[in-house]
């Protein structure tokens, strides 16, 4: 054969024309690039084959490219370390920390406190009572301090005031931030203000050159103000940590929280119905789509599993579930913790309406929809049958938890 590199015009105008239907094929695919903080990124739509049932599939053990486990393991990026050995200053923030985890919320106020720490300040997280949190390292945090005790279980904002009272009398950090949130950040910032004497900056939502700018009149105005030196922020004040890695080095208080003789006694949790309870607020959110067969089934196991409803649009609008049960853009956008999808495709509006929610588990029938792409967990089959299997599950493990209970 001759060794002469031909043209394909062909080919060349087909890669040109972004209408034609083989035009992605043509394109060139880049498996890597360098970052504007000089990461090494991974295209991972780009990384992979297409098996049997014509599912693309990641590989992550290197077989199918030819290598092996080792070197795949080799390649895998890590995250550059950010160490403050001595910091100049702190910047401390006290997380809602909603089910003993980092709220996206939470994740938005370290970015911005890693924003006002700079280079040579130390972010401190401090945190009251167990968490089941695993990831403060790669969401900013330097130095965590967790406060535990039977003072400051359930609710106590009294006693917690007195810890943070502690926190400050030690580290004497430059700046304060909470989540100026209903799931007590706003609350407690508001009461720890009022212990400091200080005048705190509500609803915060950008610092920029000394300022900081605030929601005010309802929502419709913003107010600018001099950098506070405690700040309760809104949602998506700024962006969360993604780029860098840091210690969460352990710390503690080098005297002992003065016990107050609390005002307040706590009860204990109410029980509410799950369907009272707004799906922008909701953790855990059960929501059904076109796929769903049996809607009175449906709603049986959303009450045994104790879970808010919702529905896509397809559902809303062919009049199996109320409007304001409407998850997407053009909905209600969601935070859950747990989002379930049964029967739900996954258009781009739904997509973006659960983007904020942790965990998604998808149960449906089509293995290569963009739901199941989206979720953590899969369950390819009919509803119906899951809906049954999931009700004898809960059931049984109740009656199993009363029986070792007795």
């Amino acid at each position: 054969m001759s060794d002469i590199i031909r043209r394909d015009p062909r080919a060349e105008w087909i890669a040109r024309n972004r209408l034609h239907p083989l035009h992605a094929a043509m394109q060139p695919v880049q498996d890597r690039w360098m970052g504007p903080n000089g990461l090494i990124r991974k295209n991972v739509h780009g990384i992979g084959f297409i098996g049997p049932n014509g599912i693309k599939r990641i590989d992550r053990t290197g077989a199918q490219q030819g290598g092996s486990a080792k070197r795949s393991a080799a390649v895998e990026v890590q995250l550059p370390l950010h160490v403050v050995a001595a910091p100049a200053f702190y910047i401390t923030v006290v997380p809602d920390m909603v089910g003993g985890r980092l709220s996206s919320h939470d994740r938005d106020l370290l970015g911005l406190a890693r924003q006002l720490a700079g280079q040579d300040g130390a972010v401190l997280a401090v945190v009251f009572g167990e968490h089941k949190e695993s990831a403060f390292d790669t969401a900013g945090v330097d130095r965590l301090l967790v406060i535990d005790g039977d003072a400051f279980a359930g609710y106590s904002p009294e006693q917690r005031v007195q810890g943070l009272r502690a926190v400050d009398n030690q580290f004497d950090p430059r700046h304060w931030l909470l989540p100026d949130s209903r799931t007590g950040g706003g609350e407690l910032g508001r009461r720890f203000a009022a212990s400091l004497g200080e005048r705190p900056a509500t609803r915060v939502w950008q610092i920029k050159d000394g300022q900081c700018s605030g929601r005010a009149g309802a929502g419709r105005e913003d107010l600018v103000r001099p950098l506070a030196r405690l700040i309760l922020a809104a949602a998506e004040c700024a962006d969360p940590v993604s780029e860098t890695r840091h210690e969460a080095t352990p710390v503690q208080l080098s005297t002992e929280v003065v016990r107050s003789l609390a005002r307040i006694e706590d009860l204990g949790s109410v029980a509410v119905d799950p369907g009272a309870i707004p799906m922008a607020e909701s953790e855990f959110i059960f929501s059904g789509g076109n796929g769903v067969q049996d809607w009175e089934l449906f709603h049986k196991t959303a009450a045994v599993l104790g879970a808010t409803e919702g529905a896509s649009r397809v559902a809303v609008d062919n009049g199996f579930m109320a409007r304001d049960r409407q998850v997407g853009a053009t909905g209600t956008w969601v935070t859950a913790r747990v989002y379930v999808a049964v029967g739900i495709s996954g258009a781009i509006q739904h997509l973006q309406g659960i983007g904020a929610c942790d965990k998604v588990v998808a149960i449906n029938m089509d293995p290569g929809c963009d739901m199941i792409k989206r979720a953590d967990l899969s369950v390819i089959g009919d509803s119906t049958e899951v809906f049954k299997a999931l009700i004898e599950a809960v059931e049984a493990w109740r009656n199993g938890g009363k029986r070792d209970a007795a």
